[in-house]
């Protein structure tokens, strides 16, 4: 799941962590109770740790780029236990969390297919009763640009509430803005 070199300096940017705590996470997880241990898959930098904790007391990061876990590790120690690991096939026991969240990283997911299992692996670690949500962008000519060499395949908003459903989610809700969508999703108690 690569990055461009722009890509990456936006992502660790002490301005994209503002626009992580101040606007992505908040609209993300307003209203909704992340419980006592949240999954993030795909932390990448780190921008939306601090924002989290806010949420919830215990946070557990899932990251696939080792060179990221490696400096999550370094820069988040004590704020956030880090794995290495991929979303798609999480090395984690069934039930462990209140929540698993993700933020503006869905598109970074090689394929459909790939996101599905990711969607799957998301329910299988959720207690019952506990929560998947997060944000991602929408499709648009300035989106591909900025991801030009990067892996972009985007979440059409209007495909996940099927797709969410398949897996066992329940209570699934979108809602999107001009630039990005957010999603909410339950597994049953």
């Amino acid at each position: 799941m690569g990055m461009n070199l722009v890509h990456r300096l936006l992502c660790r940017s002490a301005a994209w962590e503002r626009a992580s705590a101040t606007r992505i996470v908040p609209w993300a997880v307003s209203g909704l109770d992340l419980g006592d241990s949240a999954l993030e898959v795909g932390p990448g930098y780190g921008a939306n740790v601090e924002a989290l904790r806010q949420w919830a007391p215990a946070l557990t990061g899932l990251e696939i780029d080792p060179v990221l876990a490696a400096r999550l590790r370094d820069r988040k120690a004590g704020r956030l236990t880090v794995l290495d690991g991929d979303g798609a096939a999480m090395p984690l026991p069934d039930h462990e969390f209140s929540s698993v969240v993700c933020f503006t990283m869905l598109h970074h997911v090689p394929s459909p297919p790939q996101q599905d299992d990711l969607f799957g692996e998301a329910f299988r670690v959720l207690r019952p009763g506990g929560v998947f949500a997060g944000s991602d962008g929408l499709d648009s000519v300035a989106f591909r640009l900025l991801h030009l060499g990067d892996t972009c395949v985007p979440v059409p908003p209007d495909t996940l509430p099927d797709r969410l459903a398949r897996i066992g989610f329940t209570d699934i809700e979108i809602d999107q803005d001009t630039r990005s969508f957010r999603f909410r999703a339950r597994r049953p108690a």
